[in-house]
């Protein structure tokens, strides 16, 4: 009977190992993200495990946006930099609605906007960053708004290039045009940005 029974432990252990070195096809489309559940993909479907950790990614990355764009009424921002926050409030609120419905809609977790507390992707600003842009008012706060913005949005199109640069991911559709509307939309705000930078600096 112990024969029987260190046969079975020895072939469960060796099963085990297996398993380990060797991950089928199946676990190998489970990946992980920092407050994320397993993220698990349906054989045959259009999507990668790297296009829902970008979706998931990005929504905290918005959040973090939209929470640096508020501050800009309550910090004696002037009009124009007033003017730009709000835009990226108002389109990036938007675009975590369709980030959101599109993790849904193929049975993915969606973040929530209070994600970017918890999730740090590429370019966020760090706690003291964030510290630091809310000690600062008027002209000084638009300094910092704008250094701590670009840092943000060239952080976005690194996550853009590494979906990208991931094989198989990045050609779904709706993950294509969105992640091509990224690059569009924010690398033609950093222009602007630098631009109202480089204008503050000569004052």
């Amino acid at each position: 009977m112990k024969t029987i029974r260190r046969s079975v432990t020895a072939t469960a252990l060796a099963l085990l190992a297996l398993l380990v070195v060797r991950p089928s096809s199946a676990e190998a489309q489970q990946h992980s993200m920092a407050g994320m559940n397993h993220i698990m993909v349906p054989e045959g479907a259009a999507y990668t495990v790297a296009d829902v950790e970008f979706m998931q990614g990005m929504i905290a990355h918005h959040a973090q946006a939209i929470y640096m764009s508020r501050l800009a009424a309550t910090h004696g921002a002037t009009p124009k930099l007033l003017k730009l926050a709000n835009k990226i409030d108002q389109s990036q609120v938007a675009e975590i609605r369709i980030m959101q419905q599109w993790l849904r809609s193929n049975g993915q977790t969606a973040p929530d906007t209070s994600s970017w507390r918890t999730m740090r992707m590429a370019g966020m600003l760090t706690d003291d960053q964030i510290k630091a842009l809310d000690a600062a008012k008027g002209v000084e706060f638009d300094r910092a708004f704008l250094e701590y913005m670009i840092q943000h949005h060239e952080g976005a199109l690194q996550m853009v290039k590494d979906l990208f640069a991931t094989p198989r991911a990045g050609q779904e559709v709706d993950v294509n045009v969105f992640a091509n509307d990224v690059v569009s939309v924010q690398t033609a705000e950093i222009g602007a940005m630098r631009q109202m930078l480089s204008q503050l600096s000569d004052k």
